[in-house]
């Protein structure tokens, strides 16, 4: 059974026990994480968008300003207001609880979409109804019931489609059934869901690009192949129906050490960019604001980090320089969540404000960040 509450704050109170604090005005606690740890490019500064909001992960934002973030392992749902204009959420409500690893949100003509790991949710008209966005309606509920990789990422692409990944059931397997390790999408009410890309890992993150509206999309290589390899990758499908190498060949050009002899590392489609091995990238956008200078607005990855690396590595918000259709570079923008081998934040997904600056989740410190230009104005 799925439980709704209204929390007017911009903290998320637990109790011991796990209960919610009752309704009634509340402030954002106050944080101690240290921000000024936190590298950035000469200009840039980042601040507390959003304290104390549990496992925060995926993120969609609405034409009005309400933000929508899901979770993993906490298994709710939040909106966030700034009602009074400061850069600052003063308001979160838990919208549902008690679901199945809701990570992902996506909005569509005033409906908020939530990803389960078998199913697909939607709350109607859901900015009128933040109070009492009242039972789901079920969209879909055909996707594998793995939770291995079973957690999603979702959003509508520029055909009006809801895209809709399907992680492998493992670290390295083949599976008979084409959906796993794979990108889905279907009709806005469920109907006409098909694959279309294939051989993708798990991927919690694409995009598309603002110009060519070719789909962008992050992937975790496998694990247990030791500190250095597999790399992460960014990859780019300007077409439906592509293979980009799983379970056969990591990285472009690196064939698996069980399945690799099965297919040649050259009948896939190589990576856009091979982002580091372990760093597990996860959201990622294209800066289509005018607050950053130009030479900042380029494509954005969040990278979660290493779980099991003998060294950590990742914990960052990483910049794609891209030149068309090419990543000419791929370096720090935002960096200081692991400092001397320790971890204090892991950065999750990337969104974009309406003034220009950029929202980062993070499900570790249960924050959301919001970096700005500080600099000298720009023309």
């Amino acid at each position: 059974m799925i439980r709704y509450t209204l929390i007017f704050s911009a903290v998320l109170l637990l109790s011991s026990c796990g209960k919610i604090n009752p309704p009634g005005p509340r402030l954002f606690k106050s944080s101690d994480l240290p921000l000024e740890d936190i590298k950035l490019p000469e200009g840039f500064e980042i601040e507390l968008f959003a304290a104390g909001v549990k496992n925060a992960r995926s993120m969609a934002l609405s034409p009005k300003g309400t933000l929508f973030v899901g979770t993993r392992g906490e298994g709710k749902v939040y909106a966030l207001r700034d009602k009074d204009g400061d850069a600052k959420a003063d308001e979160l409500f838990v919208l549902a609880e008690g679901l199945k690893m809701p990570n992902g949100v996506a909005l569509h003509n005033g409906d908020l979409y939530v990803a389960e790991v078998s199913r697909i949710l939607r709350f109607p008209n859901i900015e009128g109804n933040l109070s009492e966005p009242g039972e789901p309606e079920v969209v879909f509920d055909q996707y594998p019931t793995e939770t291995h990789h079973g957690w999603k990422y979702i959003a509508f692409g520029p055909d009006g489609k809801l895209y809709v990944p399907v992680g492998a059931p493992c670290n390295i397997c083949k599976s008979e059934d084409e959906v796993f390790a794979s990108i889905t999408r279907m009709n806005p009410d469920g109907t006409g869901m098909e694959v279309v890309q294939h051989g993708i890992r798990n991927t919690v993150g694409f995009t598309w690009h603002p110009k060519t509206g070719e789909l962008w999309f992050t992937d975790n290589g496998r694990d247990w192949m030791g500190d250095d390899e597999p790399y992460c990758e960014l990859n780019r499908a300007p077409e439906d129906g592509m293979h980009f190498g799983y379970p056969y060949c990591h990285q472009g050009d690196l064939p698996d050490p069980e399945f690799g002899s099965q297919r040649d590392c050259s009948e896939f489609t190589p990576p856009a960019k091979q982002l580091g091995p372990h760093v597990a990238p996860l959201g990622l956008e294209f800066y289509t604001q005018h607050q950053f200078p130009e030479a900042f607005r380029q494509l954005y990855v969040a990278e979660h980090g290493s779980w099991n690396r003998s060294k950590k590595i990742g914990y960052r918000v990483m910049m794609a320089v891209m030149e068309g259709d090419e990543v000419k570079a791929y370096q720090p923008f935002a960096e200081g969540w692991l400092k001397d081998g320790e971890v204090w934040g892991r950065p999750v997904d990337v969104e974009m404000m309406p003034d220009g600056s950029m929202l980062v989740s993070d499900d570790f410190a249960d924050a959301i960040y919001r970096i700005r230009y500080a600099g000298e104005a720009v023309r």
